[in-house]
């Protein structure tokens, strides 16, 4: 019994060539670019951007952590600050658990500041 395919010899005219195998890769190549500028690039740039605000924290910086704490820095141990968020309530955090630092209206930045109602 013969096939029922029309699929022609190798080596016959009509064979289709085999395709480059680099223009297979573009378009992963691709992805890969896309994906690096749209997600690696800009959390790379934020991380940045967090060391150095982490970095030139100085006492009387009042922050917000990632847990949502409210408070002013009253000092720093390395790796640890201490942060005063209420009376006679002092806590310690790590450095890397300040997501913000709120600027007083003094030095003209635009952050918010704590307690004030028309922001």
């Amino acid at each position: 019994m013969g096939s029922l395919t029309a699929v022609p010899p190798r080596g016959s005219p009509n064979a289709q060539p085999a395709p480059n195998p680099i223009v297979s890769f573009v378009p992963m190549i691709v992805v890969i670019g896309i994906l690096y500028f749209l997600i690696i690039r800009p959390q790379r740039l934020q991380a940045k951007e967090h060391g150095r605000l982490v970095d030139n924290l100085k006492t009387g910086d009042r922050v917000i952590t990632q847990g949502g704490i409210h408070g002013t820095v009253t000092s720093l141990k390395g790796a640890i600050v201490q942060v005063k968020i209420a009376d006679s309530v002092k806590v310690d955090v790590n450095r890397t658990a300040i997501a913000q630092v709120l600027q007083d209206a003094t030095n003209g930045s635009g952050a918010p500041i704590l307690g004030d109602k028309s922001a």
